[in-house]
């Protein structure tokens, strides 16, 4: 079996896998707010012997040293961070390594193909676009946080209450809300048709994209450009990753 974890700025992530590589346990628990209890409930009934790998993809380390810990107390088997790997047999990684997030390289790993390319849109914390021509993963575009930048402008405008974003047919708004949801929603509409076609005008290149993360429902039908979405792309990338573990 193996135990993985994504840890992103905003949630973290952590499941159990068996051997016929399906998630048969998962919990989501907050990055910021990092409880012990949660860990505790999730491991409570959990054997590690028939664990042989664990591995983590994290863009907060501090939770990554705590759960580390945390589950050092259980078992021998040694918990990896995902750029402790080599994972030169998966991807030519054409940016500076230090800064480029490892779940990140674990989405472009889940979908590596040396015959296809692929745009990775991660709607999470920030919105992320990373490009991946054949095994050779290539930078990205961030860009803010649809959930952020909403809760930032309801923080800062007096006037503007929190909103949940949903799909708006009008692009005039009649009211505040109206008229927030649709700068939103066509907003980022535009901004994610708009940096697709000039990766592709950049690049002379033809992509599948992917869509993952939160609002990746809501954008999967709401763009010009044809997706597939993915939610557990991170994940599939750590199972794919953890056969580097010897």
């Amino acid at each position: 079996m193996l135990l993985l974890g994504d840890i992103g700025n905003t949630d973290t992530k952590i499941c159990l896998i068996n051997d016929n590589l399906k998630i048969v346990k998962r919990v989501i628990i907050s990055s910021k707010k990092f409880k012990r209890g949660e860990l505790n409930s999730f491991f409570k009934h959990i054997d590690f012997n028939p664990i042989k790998k664990i591995l983590f993809c994290s863009v907060v380390p501090k939770t990554y040293k705590e759960i580390k810990k945390f589950i050092s107390k259980k078992t021998q088997t040694r918990c990896y961070e995902l750029k402790e790997l080599n994972l030169k047999s998966f991807l030519k990684i054409d940016v500076n390594y230090k800064q480029v997030g490892s779940d990140r390289l674990a989405n472009a790993i889940s979908l590596v193909d040396k015959r296809k390319n692929f745009i990775i849109l991660d709607f999470g914390t920030a919105t992320t676009f990373d490009v991946l021509i054949g095994n050779n993963y290539k930078g990205g575009i961030i860009s803010p946080g649809i959930e952020l930048s909403l809760k930032t402008l309801s923080d800062k405008a007096s006037l503007i209450p929190k909103i949940n974003l949903t799909k708006i047919s009008k692009v005039i708004g009649k009211d505040t809300i109206s008229a927030v949801r649709s700068g939103f929603f066509w907003g980022y509409a535009g901004l994610i048709d708009n940096v697709i076609k000039l990766i592709k005008k950049e690049t002379r290149k033809s992509f599948q994209i992917i869509l993952t993360g939160g609002f990746s429902e809501l954008y999967k039908n709401s763009i010009k450009t044809k997706v597939k979405q993915d939610t557990n792309i991170t994940i599939n990338g750590l199972i794919k990753s953890s056969k580097l573990i010897k």
